[in-house]
């Protein structure tokens, strides 16, 4: 019989770089990147760090083999078992095994050698988020008998499960993957319901591993409403005696994507919008427990969400199950992202085998990314287009019950020859927030769907980033929540109206760890989350999509952070998904609105302090505000570590300067010369020169941007200039009139 033993009890940690550190004493899952990982400055520790553990084989569960198998380590590990090399591995979300049998001894010591380093040939190269280091998921040991189920190939658990609907039934195949049988073995076959009851059941010889059982009336997997579960298992006997069982749940489902009606699940239409997702909280990293994926879980559900990107990589399979469970409909990827290296093609390739082998079982599971912006050096490099050929055909020949994506770039040119490999294709669009106006986005994707009807497209991203800054008159760039909440209703209004866009993904559900990051006054985050880092502030934008997504009744009112107005009338903004609310001032009725956008505004008068109720039926929420004469400068955005700011620039009148939008800067022949020399220094400066060359799609999207705050943006990617070069910069620009 298997065994598995937990083994993240009672281990030594130091990092490589110090051999005079002090060894920490630790249980898993670690990181050493929780906190320099998420504080800017893009310095967190990139190296190898050492894990050591003593254990006795007394310790052991009984077996005739021990494979040790870790949940996730980042990135690449070398385990040594007292002093032998047992096993190896690239890749830092997957689950991998290796077997120690041969190697262990009465007393032993394990090292696992841990590297979050650079490295050419592992994916990702490079990314917006923090690389955590470290064994940041459970390490087990699995005890087995000679025969058993295949723990060896891509961290599979040795079983897949195919349902086939066929009216009123589903046909399962069961694959099974035996090894050291030597005959006279029987596999047996079980299905059972979601009560634990069994459903169908098949015996046959070991040498036969497929099996095919029926499910009569068979109870759908149907989305958040019903997300029903069934459980497989099989059974390895051998002289009468259960020699290994493994068991996986599944659900029953069809689906499609049709370019004009959108998601289509078990023959009806069903709008995916919903959110993405990285794996990290504060001051811990990566290092998550199952609480911290059923906390994430809950407050997605609590959203309303009908789907998730999990991004941009391979979470843990319990948050898969926990999926599975609530009936989110999940897109899937490998760290395929932002820079091709034809160097790294064959670990693209593991980590996509890994991903798919490991996770085949799970209903949740419709879409298998397979990049995400990888164009930022170009769409038509051709070693590129094949690698995403290659990828595409991998995942069909290993799974040709779901369909492959990418995530494009939105300076990405509509008519690249790589966004015709996938299956469905989805951009990821900032207008509104990194440049261009929020307007734009509903009219991209009709001209996109036009342009290309067969293809079905969705968003793969889109938001704008808050944090604790208030304001009365909220404007693109300037970090408020109140900007943040104007921006997601009118993408809400633009997206969830226009139905032949199949999915839509928030960029993003929480707040997150990336350490390049020096903006909107706390460095070393992406504060774009409707939740933040540490999941205990809601921010308003997090109501507008739970009135549009969610049925549980509620209402919300909004900027309760921001108390101290200057204003004389002010507007109190409420959402619910209750049709109509009535607005209290110090227990005085102001007036009753009914809205079907579930956004409702109330213009009061700014007087003394003002205690206000949102009430609608049963629901009911409270806030305060309060008169003031001068502005709370606790509200206004402080940048920490800035090279210059906006009130260091200066300009003669009627003259360019680095305050001004890069849309009025082109307008002059002078001025669209120095920002096309700007971008030729920023594509010398970024490591891998891989910055694109200036494009109308560019031009477009990052014209309501002021020039400093692009060089600003831009620093995320290894493109910095000092504060000599962009005054230098500004001094070009006083002497190029501004055209009206």
């Amino acid at each position: 019989m298997r065994t598995v033993l937990n083994f993240n009890r009672k281990w030594n940690f130091r990092k490589k770089c110090d051999v005079t550190e002090k060894e920490e004493n630790i249980n898993l899952p670690h990181t050493w990147n929780g906190i320099d990982g998420q504080d800017g400055g893009n310095d967190y520790y990139r190296g190898i760090g050492i894990y050591t553990k003593k254990f006795g084989f007394d310790e052991l569960p009984a077996g005739d083999k021990y494979y040790l198998e870790f949940l996730g380590v980042n990135s690449c590990a070398k385990v040594t078992l007292n002093g032998q090399n047992v096993g190896e591995h690239c890749g830092g979300y997957s689950t991998w095994r290796v077997n120690i049998t041969a190697a262990l001894k009465k007393e032993n010591l394990l090292t696992i050698e841990v590297d979050n380093g650079i490295c050419d040939t592992v994916y990702p190269q490079t990314a917006d988020f923090t690389f955590y280091g470290g064994i940041y998921r459970d390490v087990n040991i699995v005890a087995l008998e000679d025969a058993h189920f295949d723990l060896e190939y891509y961290g599979g658990s040795g079983i897949a499960v195919s349902p086939k609907l066929s009216e009123n039934a589903a046909n399962v195949k069961i694959e099974a993957y035996p090894v050291g049988i030597t005959g006279g073995e029987m596999l047996i076959f079980k299905i059972f319901d979601s009560q634990g009851l069994l459903v169908a059941i098949k015996e046959q010889p070991a040498t036969n591993t497929e099996a095919e059982l029926v499910i009569n009336n068979v109870h759908l997997w149907d989305g958040i409403k019903d997300p029903y579960l069934y459980s497989a298992e099989v059974t390895l006997i051998s002289d009468g005696r259960n020699r290994d069982t493994v068991r996986t749940k599944f659900g029953c489902r069809s689906y499609r994507v049709d370019s004009e009606r959108g998601f289509i699940l078990n023959g009806r239409e069903y709008a995916l919008h919903g959110v993405s997702r990285h794996q990290d909280y504060k001051d811990i990293g990566n290092a998550l427990t199952d609480e911290h994926h059923r906390k994430d879980i809950e407050l997605i559900r609590e959203l309303g969400a009908t789907t998730i990107r999990l991004a941009h990589y391979q979470h843990a399979d319990y948050f898969y199950e926990l999926c599975d469970e609530a009936g989110l409909v999940v897109w899937a990827e490998i760290p395929y992202i932002s820079r091709h290296n034809s160097a790294a093609t064959e670990n693209a390739k593991s980590q996509l085998t890994e991903l798919i082998v490991q996770n085949y079982n799970h209903p949740s599971i419709f879409f298998w990314g397979l990049s995400n912006e990888i164009t930022m050096g170009g769409a038509d490099d051709p070693q590129l287009i094949e690698t995403h050929k290659v990828l595409n055909e991998l995942a069909h020949t290993l799974d040709d019950t779901r369909l492959t994506a990418i995530a494009c770039l939105t300076t990405c040119p509509t008519d690249a020859e790589y966004i015709k490999i996938p299956d469905v294709v989805a951009y990821n669009h900032y207008f509104g927030w990194y440049g261009g106006e929020v307007k734009m986005n509903g009219p991209w994707f009709d001209k996109f769907h036009s342009e290309h009807p067969q293809i079905p497209i969705g968003v793969s991203e889109y938001g704008c980033e808050a944090l604790n800054w208030h304001t009365s008159s909220p404007t693109q760039g300037d970090y408020t929540e109140e900007y943040q909440s104007y921006y997601h209703e009118e993408m809400i209004k633009q997206l969830f109206t226009r139905k032949y866009i199949f999915a839509t993904y928030v960029w993003n559900m929480f707040d997150f760890g990336a350490d390049a990051r020096a903006e909107g006054g706390e460095n070393g985050q992406n504060h774009k989350g409707l939740v933040t880092f540490d999941r205990k502030y809601k921010k308003d934008a997090f109501y507008a999509y739970k009135a549009w997504l969610s049925a549980e009744p509620f209402v919300h009112i909004c900027s309760k952070r921001y108390v101290d107005r200057t204003e004389p009338q002010t507007i109190v903004k409420v959402y619910s998904n209750q049709r109509e609310v009535e607005l209290f001032v110090n227990g005085k009725s102001v007036g009753k609105e009914a809205r079907y956008d579930h956004f409702f505004y109330f213009n009061i008068t700014n007087e003394g302090e003002s205690h206000i109720t949102a009430i609608s039926g049963e629901c009911k929420d409270e806030s305060v505000i309060r008169k003031v004469e001068k502005p709370n400068e606790d509200y206004i955005l402080k940048e920490q570590g800035a090279v210059l700011n906006w009130f260091d620039v200066s300009a003669p009148e009627g003259f360019l300067s680095l305050n001004d939008k890069i849309e009025t800067i082109l307008k002059s022949k002078e001025g669209k010369a120095l920002f096309e020399s700007i971008s030729a220094k920023m594509k010398a400066k970024m490591k891998d020169g891989s910055f694109p060359a200036p494009s109308r799609e560019m031009y477009s999207m990052l014209g309501s941007f002021s020039l400093l705050r692009f060089t600003s943006l831009v620093s995320m990617m290894d493109v910095k200039f000092d504060k000599e070069e962009l005054l230098s910069i500004n001094e070009r620009l006083n002497r190029i009139p501004k055209m009206q």
